[in-house]
């Protein structure tokens, strides 16, 4: 099989891990009774099209897309149109074109999507919790321009909670230093990353920049194990688990279609104490009482 990300491998490890451990449940072990070819596009979707045909000249029976969305099936049919895919989305894989439906994604193609567009609400609760003196924040996106920005979702938050939210963008490197140099000419006493491959596959950039900086910064997946001051949204091991399942369904013979694509609601808390001590930040008993995990 083959496994197409947009992020890195050592970003990748833990989704990997509960993937295998998904496809070991139905009777598939790496090595011995499936072999995976894996490409990473390391934040730069423009790659996906030349490994998605590199992987697929390897003979790969099915393929899984991770955190690619419409640009990795779209890149995986341009050289195969019939091959089985599963994907591992955090969006909504119906509004973007990628399925019919959930409950019947028809053709070839199947996955798991997770919550992490509808927690950027939830982001901007949690560093106002953890800055509750703070009434200027900042929001880094790597979006489109015409896109729009920021999204409404969490200007509409930002605004309830008496906050003023300065959007910013990054589209490289480069771009995420300045953003970080910017802060303090906005006033900003916090910052909110929105998720975007570009900022997952450099979170060890982000943390440094962040503590750096002196600012209070939260982000998704596994920002805060790496040293971030907090991170919050969907489990990040339970839809790859679920994808290894699928992945062992269709190899067993199951068509996609026939595989409804699974909503995976549950979310993960993750406070680092370390890091908000570094800060000088005391964090509210109501958080740490809230957190599933806290790193002393």
């Amino acid at each position: 099989m083959g496994w197409l990300s947009t992020r890195s491998p050592d970003v990748e490890g833990v989704h990997a891990a509960a993937f295998r451990e998904g496809l070991a449940e139905i009777g598939y072990i790496e090595g011995r009774t499936v072999a995976i070819e894996s490409h990473w596009a390391y934040g730069q979707p423009e790659r996906l099209p030349a490994l998605a045909a590199e992987l697929l000249r390897r003979q790969v029976s099915v393929m899984v897309t991770v955190a690619s969305g419409r640009e990795g099936i779209e890149a995986i049919r341009a050289v195969n149109p019939n091959i089985p895919i599963v994907f591992i989305f955090g969006g909504d894989p119906v509004k973007t074109g990628m399925v019919a439906s959930l409950s019947r994604p028809t053709g070839n193609i199947t996955g798991v999507t997770s919550l992490q567009v509808e927690v950027g609400p939830k982001l901007i609760e949690l560093l106002h919790e953890l800055v509750p003196h703070t009434t200027n924040i900042a929001l880094l996106a790597n979006v489109a321009a015409g896109n729009p920005f920021p999204p409404p979702n969490m200007l509409a938050a930002a605004q309830s909670l008496g906050l003023t939210l300065h959007p910013l963008r990054a589209s490289n490197e480069g771009a995420i230093d300045e953003a970080f140099a910017a802060l303090p000419k906005l006033g900003a006493g916090g910052l909110v990353i929105e998720i975007a491959p570009l900022f997952t596959t450099r979170m060890d950039q982000l943390v440094a920049l962040a503590l750096r900086h002196r600012v209070p910064t939260v982000y998704q997946l596994d920002f805060a194990a790496r040293g971030g001051l907090a991170s919050y949204g969907g489990d990040p091991t339970e839809g790859p688990r679920v994808a290894g399942l699928y992945v062992g369904r269709i190899l067993k013979g199951e068509k996609p279609a026939d595989l409804a694509v699974q909503r995976i609601t549950r979310v993960k808390l993750v406070l680092n104490l370390k890091t908000a001590k570094a800060l000088g930040l005391t964090v509210p008993a109501s958080l740490l009482a809230a957190a599933d995990e806290v790193i002393e």
